[in-house]
């Protein structure tokens, strides 16, 4: 292992700019990656947002005594898909158009008699703001004899999922697309450091070297370049980032970078790819040998 590891240093040492410019060109294949997943991120933010925003409102029949709406209230809570729910009253829902809807402020300062029913506002829990869940919970409080109609924005919430599923697919497949080109790129660097080396590789085989033994220092080496563009790209994608968002202070500044999580993975998906690409070109070149 030692030998393993002190071939693969002297690789760097043998041709700095070729191993230079293997580095920059991995960095710059994962920068391509990575910027797409951090603008997938950041799309993955926004429809958490709308996400939040997503919520069953029950009207309830008026005289309605208290003490039946705080009964179900908790038993609404109870139900595995409910984060929360809220009792609106009357008076809060009158004081509620009154804030908000301006242009209707007039028309509501003068009512003899409050129009606005009370409601139950139920929050879902994240992983049940679907159409299906939501259709799902909003079929259950129908069977609440005081709930007199039930909005949820049915159309806004089938749109919300269908956005959700194309977001997820065309990013897998756009993600795909550049790790396969990122791929290609880092075999074409490694496939040069192994033409630089071939006469030396030949050697090996003739005085009896296995396959195992001459392609483990290229494997590491793969590694080792995969790693440190893996970093160089993380450091690339956070000064486009701050460039980007600092420009843009006042429109986005609710923008967010990869969690630490998120930046190992990269690294490691660098490592990988550097593997993938060695083992490729040196798969290749040995049979060739």
């Amino acid at each position: 292992m030692r030998l393993l590891f002190r071939e693969a240093l002297l690789s760097f040492r043998r041709a700095p700019l070729l191993s230079g410019l293997s580095v920059t060109t991995i960095a710059f294949s994962l920068f391509t990656v990575g910027l797409f997943v951090l603008v997938a991120v950041n799309l993955r933010e926004a429809l958490r947002g709308l996400e939040e925003r997503v919520e069953i409102v029950a009207f309830v029949l008026r005289g309605t005594p208290p003490e039946t709406i705080t009964v179900a209230s908790a038993d609404i809570a109870a139900f595995p898909e409910v984060q929360d729910v809220q009792y609106v009253t009357e008076d809060q829902a009158l004081e509620r158009a009154r804030r908000d809807l301006v242009e209707f402020r007039d028309a509501y300062r003068d009512l003899q008699v409050n129009p606005l029913p009370a409601s139950l506002e139920i929050r879902l829990k994240e992983g049940y703001r679907n159409a299906e869940a939501v259709g799902r919970v909003a079929e259950r409080l129908r069977g609440f004899s005081f709930i007199e109609d039930i909005r949820y924005g049915r159309d806004w919430v089938q749109r919300l999922d269908r956005l959700r599923n194309v977001t997820g697919v065309v990013g897998f497949v756009i993600g795909l697309a550049f790790a396969a080109i990122a791929v290609v790129i880092i075999g074409v660097t490694i496939r040069l450091t192994i033409l630089q080396r071939a006469r030396e590789i030949a050697i090996m085989r003739l005085v009896g070297a296995t396959n195992g033994f001459i392609r483990g220092p290229f494997l590491l080496e793969g590694a080792f370049k995969g790693l440190l563009g893996g970093f160089l790209s993380i450091a690339l994608c956070y000064a486009g980032f701050r460039l980007f968002r600092d420009s843009n202070v006042g429109s986005l500044s609710g923008l967010v970078f990869f969690q630490p999580e998120q930046v190992t993975l990269l690294v490691l998906f660098g490592v990988l790819l550097g593997l993938g690409g060695s083992l490729v070109s040196v798969g290749r070149h040995l049979k060739d040998v």
